[in-house]
């Protein structure tokens, strides 16, 4: 059975979905922001326990405080917008990873750009959790920014590797043969 060429160029699309971290100023829409939270509400979750709740950052002094936690992730300021994703308890990071992934896709097909900034350190979690009013028993890892993407913006922030392994590289079929 062959593959339908429309749809294999969706699936080579998501090719081109990549961390977008300089956007221009320009504004998203209330039209675009209620999409991509309807991509969030409707992203799959472990037994369908829908796991989080969005918080949706605006403010640039908030975007500037969130960005300015770690070195790599002041490309945050930016931005016209985040979507922060607090979730029930710290064990939904698979279902994190897969609204995060939905949201960046999303943002793409819109003709927006969108990156992850992630908190790392417990102290600056912390931080970011007062800054955005989290309650203690929740948990906050990231926040998906988004924004217009800028032209020929600089997306790679200090990195010269471009592209990905060989195939050959990362798979194995039946058992793992890995490389030393």
């Amino acid at each position: 059975m062959t593959i339908n060429a429309t749809n294999l160029q969706r699936v080579r699309e998501l090719r081109k979905v990549r961390q977008r971290r300089s956007y221009t100023s320009e504004p998203v829409s209330d039209e675009m922001l209620h999409e991509l939270l309807e991509v969030a509400r409707w992203s799959g979750s472990s037994r369908n326990s829908q796991p989080w709740h969005f918080i949706v950052i605006r403010d640039k002094a908030v975007l500037a405080k969130l960005g300015a936690l770690r070195p790599n992730i002041t490309w945050m300021e930016t931005a016209p917008l985040a979507i922060a994703i607090v979730l029930d308890h710290p064990s939904a990071t698979y279902d994190e990873g897969r609204v995060t992934e939905r949201l960046l896709i999303a943002a793409k097909y819109l003709g927006l750009g969108a990156g992850t900034a992630w908190f790392s350190e417990d102290d600056k979690i912390r931080i970011a959790k007062d800054i955005l009013g989290v309650p203690e028993d929740k948990s906050l890892f990231s926040v998906v920014v988004i924004g217009h993407p800028q032209e020929n913006g600089d997306d790679l922030l200090g990195r010269t590797a471009v592209g990905r392994k060989p195939l050959e590289e990362i798979v194995s079929y039946e058992t793992y043969e890995g490389r030393s």
